[in-house]
């Protein structure tokens, strides 16, 4: 966040920023517990970038960029269960069905991965008012059945919890590249 409110100072258009940057534990429990949607962890308030623009067209097009997800999956039960979040962009305003996601790809194993996604790939993203910002993040548990995979709802859930998270998505201006020396404490 530092980089970005020093680009800003200078004058100079930021390329990217960190939207945010959370490191979770999540339980059975937390998942059926989370409201108002089980499965769910919210990034609200202060754990989302402060600093983020209203304005996700102008006068730095993010919104026609990248997304960088790096999740790190520091704890993560044994067996191997494909694995997924789902992230979604929460706006301001939205239209359609009001919101949009993306998702950390699956993995079976404790690690990083890291994937670039076009901000215009991925589902509902034009249900989003992009010049009004976004309010919240809802990331989501999933298997590797789709969209309805909700790791709380499997009979084998002992495969999904408890984990131990680090999300980090970085939002990237159209025509930039994604440049990991401008994220603090990677």
């Amino acid at each position: 966040m530092r980089n970005l409110v020093f680009l800003f100072a200078l004058g100079l258009q930021a390329e990217q920023f960190v939207l945010f940057d959370v490191t979770f534990t999540y339980t059975k429990e937390n998942a059926d517990t989370s409201t108002p949607s089980k499965s769910h962890y919210y990034v609200k308030g202060p754990a989302l970038n402060p600093q983020r623009p209203k304005d996700w067209t102008s006068p730095v097009d993010y919104r026609n960029g990248t997304v960088h997800i790096r999740a790190e999956v520091l704890e993560k039960p044994a067996g191997g269960e494909e694995t997924t979040w789902t992230l979604c962009y929460i706006p301001n305003q939205g239209q359609g069905n009001g919101y949009g996601c993306t998702g950390t790809g699956l993995y079976k194993e404790k690690g990083v991965y890291e994937v670039d996604v076009p901000m215009t790939s991925w589902w509902q993203n034009g249900a989003i008012v992009w010049t009004e910002g976004i309010k919240q993040m809802d990331l989501v548990i999933k298997d590797n059945s789709g969209g309805g995979g909700h790791a709380h709802k499997r009979a084998d859930h002992e495969k999904f919890f408890p984990t131990r998270m680090r999300i980090t998505m970085v939002q990237v201006s159209a025509g930039a590249k994604y440049d990991p020396s401008l994220v603090p404490n990677l």
